[in-house]
């Protein structure tokens, strides 16, 4: 296929034909790299329209195979998030579902940027595989209820060699793009309902409220026109989710979070997405209702089992894990920062800690690079919380020594404290149906 002729289309803004892009995705893997980037580069520049959008979704999906799951009076369902820094939801998530009575075939991905992937988290487990076959797949999620993996090769092949790329072009905030990315790999899970976590803010790939809507009505829209029903909540992502940042680091605060412990803000989430997705599938009827359904499952002590389950089905060491649970860090350094004053906390600037992590070891900066799980930060504190001379702000796990002194510098300039309490931080800002 000669790619330049839908290079010099996109890169004047003219629509491309279905059957074009249908073409771009069959003939992708032999394609360039420098080719393929610079699609996408006209692409993030010009956009594509509702119908290009779906017609590439429907492509990327069909460049392999499709889930197919027996029937089961258990609904099918997932969520998805468009990437934070401290953004471990998933984690508890599915086994939450899986207890709720749902299957949850959660494909997920790696990190992009500075948001941190949940493969990536999950691979700082000892033995954990995300590579599956999707017979490996469909066995777990009719046995334990949740599984989460990275897709197969035979499946959504063409998202594979789009994402990687877009990490390293810098389009990744590209809401076609994000749109197909997503959504190919969800429909490829014949799923009954999927809620959406898009997030906004500082650390988000959508900066402002305004363009995180656009890309939740760009997913709603497509979802639905595909058959699923859909729901997108739009977040904060201004500062950390949770106490946080770091591979490792963040399964630590997941497991937490299923014994009940944790930070507020991650639990906020998990119960919301569970009641929504009850609501979606017609397992309860009232918002209020289905967050209780899903606070008093977690609280029961089920889904941390369930979690155990899904690790030992992915070929976890459940012994080595559980130890490695109760080592206090992981990397070779921990630095410690401290407020010099009083007063409270008035931001913690997300993009800045997730350039640490980053930087750290523990994100990309190319596609190529080898991810440190071990690295990160943690104990932040939140917005709002009080504190005196001497109080931990966070903590920076690293490498060596001079990583942990440069990297506590840089968390330090992260925070802002004043001396009045500021305004009530709202998580989540809206729900899209």
């Amino acid at each position: 296929m000669n790619l330049l002729p839908l290079i010099e289309a996109k890169r004047e803004g003219r629509v491309l034909a279905a059957q074009q892009l249908q073409q771009f995705i069959i003939e992708l893997p032999a394609l360039p790299d420098y080719q393929v980037a610079a699609l996408l580069m006209a692409v993030y520049f010009r956009g594509l329209n509702a119908d290009e959008t779906a017609a590439l979704t429907l492509a990327m999906r069909d460049s392999g195979d499709v889930l197919n799951f027996p029937e089961d009076p258990r609904p099918l369902v997932d969520k998805h998030s468009t990437g934070g820094v401290g953004d471990k939801v998933s984690l508890p998530l599915a086994p939450l579902l899986a207890s709720l009575g749902f299957r949850v075939p959660m494909i997920s991905g790696r990190g992009l940027g500075i948001t941190g992937g949940t493969l990536d988290k999950l691979e700082s487990i000892p033995g954990f595989k995300v590579a599956l076959s999707a017979e490996r797949i469909r066995a777990i999620v009719q046995e334990v209820g949740c599984v989460i993996c990275g897709q197969t090769d035979r499946m959504v092949p063409a998202d594979k060699r789009l994402y990687a790329l877009r990490d390293v072009t810098g389009t990744v905030p590209s809401i076609p793009l994000i749109t197909a990315s997503i959504l190919s790999k969800k429909l490829a899970e014949s799923l009954k309902a999927l809620v959406l976590d898009v997030k906004f803010g500082s650390a988000a790939f959508m900066q402002s409220e305004a363009e995180a809507r656009n890309l939740a009505e760009s997913m709603v829209s497509l979802g639905t026109r595909c058959g699923m029903n859909v729901r997108a909540v739009l977040t904060d992502m201004n500062v950390p989710l949770g106490r946080t940042a770091g591979n490792w680091l963040e399964v630590k605060e997941a497991v937490e979070c299923l014994e009940g412990r944790g930070p507020d803000d991650l639990r906020e989430l998990v119960v919301c997405f569970a009641a929504h997705l009850l609501l979606q599938t017609g397992q309860a009827n009232d918002f209020t209702m289905a967050c209780k359904q899903a606070q008093t499952c977690l609280a029961s002590g089920e889904p941390r089992r369930k979690w155990n389950q899904m690790l030992a089905a992915q070929g976890a060491d459940l012994k080595a894990f559980e130890s490695q649970l109760l080592k206090e860090q992981a990397a070779p350094v921990v630095a410690a920062i401290r407020s010099d004053t009083a007063g409270f906390v008035q931001s913690c600037d997300a993009r800045a800690v997730g350039e640490l992590v980053r930087d750290l070891g523990g994100g990309r900066l190319t596609k190529e690079s080898k991810v440190d799980p071990s690295v990160g930060v943690d104990q932040l504190a939140k917005v709002g919380e009080a504190v005196r001379p001497g109080t931990t702000l966070g903590r920076v796990h690293a490498g060596t020594p001079a990583e942990g002194e440069a990297g506590a510098t840089r968390l330090r300039a992260a925070f802002q404290i004043g001396s009045a309490a500021p305004a009530q931080r709202v998580l989540i800002q809206e729900v899209l149906r």
